[in-house]
């Protein structure tokens, strides 16, 4: 009996399976036109499981659990999105999108307004930072049960739509009703821009979304007026988005037909090749871009197509490695499989895909956490170079291939100031509750800062600054540890004030502040220093015999 009812059970799993596999793989791989033998026997299959199968099988059911099963055996990055995640799924590569214009935060399960979109209906109607919201259209949005994707759903909406927000303000000893009315909302990628000592812009970019160039265009252009020079683009933790916004901001970089990024694929019609087009603005200014191990695929073309040109130094650790191209396949009943078409390769004709055994994405998952404990990110010793994988850039230095993008100037993870105190406290949330805690009775006072230079000046020294959060964290069951507290407190209180500057400020002041003790950004000002004056050939490359530098 057991043996007949494991039987029963995987048949019709395999069998969907099969059908899945055979129609879909079929299909989108060979273009679909004529059905192979092969798929005429595995849709037989399937008509007599619905038809003959001793049991009624939900067969919709079964193509939904089996199709990702199948997708997972083809490569890491081909996935399935059912109808019902497809919105959710295209939500961050949006331009704009439309809500109430707010920016918040999850905090002591309660819904903490960080920062109100300037202009924006919340603004307003008089959404202020520093409220709570506690429902939203008389619906409780209290408790730990909530989460982001819980808040996004009810604050966006239709245009024009209304929606009603019920927030607790500190002032205020009853909660205030606000009926806002949903208007469009730019959805932000260009984190930061600001100018830093020496003439230097920087420029953060979180993701690579349909409004990127545009956004990306306005903020060096404006740190041009404003008198930068030179210039440090920041990709770490970028894990990419839309190949055309990258492939137009290294063109922006990049001399009149020099090599941005080539794909490949199974078809002629998928192997492409861009080329600088020579309306770029910034060709000749020095430029440093920073990556990491969540520097990912359209941030590394354009890490690449820089490091290959010999057009800028690119600083950090060796990127993500992801190089397969997926295209969007729309299906019957508007679910989507994005099916790996392509390869990228740099100018210089590495492919930026990392190696990965198909059907094993457990083990692809967990490469980054080996880069970790094999000590990579913290020693340039440790990185693992394919000696048989050596290609050249247009300048005649070596790079190598394998998988992402190896820096040209190595700056490991900077351990300073992590104790088992700062995990703690960190892993808790607390530096960013009592951030906004602190920001929020502080407001009024702290909201009369222009710059973050001024708002530091108004807050206190850093020994009461760490004392006060020893206390608070100490009230909410951390215990003080002052061996651990002293050899945290520079990374703490740090934290704290780059914290309290993105609640009242916003995130220029957040980046400005904590990028001081930032080790790759300073390396990043040093680079450039040491560059300055000199010609960009001189600037980008130190002839020497070695690929990186160490630091």
């Amino acid at each position: 009996m057991n043996s007949g009812c494991k039987i029963k059970l995987w048949l019709p799993l395999i069998a969907a399976l099969l059908f899945t596999g055979g129609m879909w793989t079929g299909y989108l791989l060979a273009g679909g036109d004529e059905i192979s033998p092969s798929q005429q026997k595995l849709n037989t299959v399937f008509q007599l499981i619905q038809n003959e199968y001793v049991d009624v099988i939900n067969t919709d059911s079964l193509v939904e659990m089996t199709i990702p099963a199948m997708l997972k055996n083809l490569d890491p990055h081909t996935v399935y999105i059912p109808v019902s995640d497809l919105e959710r799924s295209n939500r961050e590569l949006e331009s704009s999108f439309f809500g109430v214009g707010i920016q918040f935060q999850i905090m002591t399960d309660s819904i903490c307004v960080v920062e109100v979109v300037s202009g924006g209906p919340a603004q307003r109607e008089g959404i202020l930072p520093g409220d709570r919201i506690i429902s939203v259209d008389d619906k409780e949005m209290t408790g730990a049960a909530v989460s982001n994707d819980d808040v996004f759903d009810v604050l966006r909406g239709e245009k024009d739509s209304k929606v009603k927000i019920t927030i607790k303000r500190h002032t205020s000893e009853k909660p205030i009703d606000f009926i806002v009315t949903r208007s469009e909302i730019p959805s932000v990628s260009v984190d930061a821009s600001y100018l830093m000592d020496g003439n230097i812009g920087y420029i953060h970019i979180s993701k690579f979304a349909h409004n990127t160039y545009s956004e990306f265009l306005q903020a060096i252009n404006n740190l041009r007026m404003k008198g930068a020079e030179s210039f440090v683009i920041d990709l770490r933790g970028n894990l990419g988005g839309l190949v055309d916004q990258a492939i137009l901001i290294a063109n922006e970089f990049l001399e009149p037909y020099k090599a941005i990024v080539e794909t490949r694929g199974r078809n002629s019609r998928d192997n492409e090749n861009w080329i600088a087009d020579g309306t770029g603005n910034f060709m000749t200014q020095p430029l440093v871009v920073l990556v990491d191990e969540f520097t990912a695929s359209a941030s590394e073309i354009v890490a690449g197509a820089i490091q290959d040109n010999d057009r800028g130094l690119i600083l950090g650790r060796r990127s993500f490695g992801k190089g397969l191209v997926q295209r969007p396949v729309l299906l019957p009943d508007s679910s989507q499989i994005r099916l790996t078409v392509q390869r990228y390769y740099t100018p210089s004709g590495r492919c930026i895909q990392k190696d990965f055994t198909r059907g094993d994405n457990d083990e692809y998952e967990k490469e980054i956490i080996d880069r970790y404990s094999s000590g990579e990110v913290f020693n340039e010793d440790s990185v693992k170079l394919k000696a048989d994988s050596i290609y050249v850039t247009m300048g005649g230095r070596k790079v190598y291939g394998g998988g992402g993008i190896l820096p040209d100037v190595f700056i490991p993870s900077d351990t300073t100031g992590l104790t088992s105190y700062y995990f703690q406290v960190s892993n808790a949330g607390l530096l960013n509750k009592f951030a906004y805690e602190y920001a929020d009775l502080n407001r009024e006072d702290l909201s009369n800062s222009k710059t973050a230079e001024q708002l530091m000046a108004k807050l206190p020294s850093r020994e009461v600054l760490l004392w006060s959060f020893v206390k608070y964290a100490s009230d909410n069951g951390i215990p003080q540890r002052w061996y651990y507290i002293n050899n945290s407190a520079s990374l703490i209180v740090n934290q704290l004030r780059a914290l309290i500057a993105r609640d009242i400020l916003g995130m220029n002041a957040y980046f400005e502040i904590a990028n001081k003790n930032d080790n790759v950004v300073t390396e990043a000002v040093k680079e450039i220093g040491k560059g300055l004056g000199a010609t960009v050939e001189d600037f980008n490359h130190e002839k020497d015999n070695s690929t990186n530098r160490k630091k």
